[in-house]
């Protein structure tokens, strides 16, 4: 099974981007399972968000403690929550960030990280406004290319389907990130 946790806040579309995301990997023919974990429900605030995916039904219906993959859609949680809690060792981070890999990895300490500046992919696309960016399908589409684990043109296929709103410009937003994101490791 493949664990992946996302961090955002409320308003950037963490939620949505992990029902996305289960739904492509659903259609590509595998078992998902994605849900939300809310604190304080107000705009802005941290919100974690999991996505399950495997060949056979799931069955665990608990938060992810131990993820292969960490996909941060605001940097400042960085200095608010423990991001890293539980990755595994050979996880990888995908961080919306103007930072390169490496300078991040300086930081976090993990060898696998990959970069995306996912901001100014949704201020092209007009996504949310330049002040409060909608990020969650652009680093969807940064997650494709990072992961391997399911195609672009699939993940932009359910964007077209379950985005609330400015469906092609999601769209192109996840394939300008899935062209642009850096890929830092051991």
């Amino acid at each position: 099974m493949i664990e992946i946790r996302f961090h955002g806040r409320g308003g950037q579309g963490s939620v949505i981007a992990s029902k996305i995301l289960a739904k492509a990997f659903f259609m590509e023919g595998k078992y998902v399972s994605s849900f939300p974990y809310f604190g304080v429900e107000r705009r802005g605030a941290p919100v974690t968000a999991f996505t399950r995916v495997d060949e056979k039904p799931i069955r665990a219906r608990y938060q992810i403690y131990q993820p292969d993959y960490v996909v941060v859609l605001d940097p400042s949680l960085l200095k608010t929550v423990n991001v890293l809690n539980g990755l595994k060792k050979e996880g990888w981070i995908l961080l919306n960030t103007l930072k390169s890999p490496a300078e991040v990895q300086r930081i976090l300490k993990h060898d696998n990280i990959a970069t995306v500046d996912a901001t100014s992919i949704a201020i092209k696309h007009r996504l949310g406004s330049q002040a409060a960016p909608i990020v969650n399908t652009a680093v969807l589409g940064a997650f494709a290319r990072m992961s391997s684990l399911v195609k672009i043109e699939t993940v932009m296929e359910a964007i077209r389907q379950s985005a609330p709103a400015k469906r092609e410009e999601n769209a192109l937003a996840a394939k300008d990130a899935y062209e642009s994101v850096i890929m830092g490791g051991a």
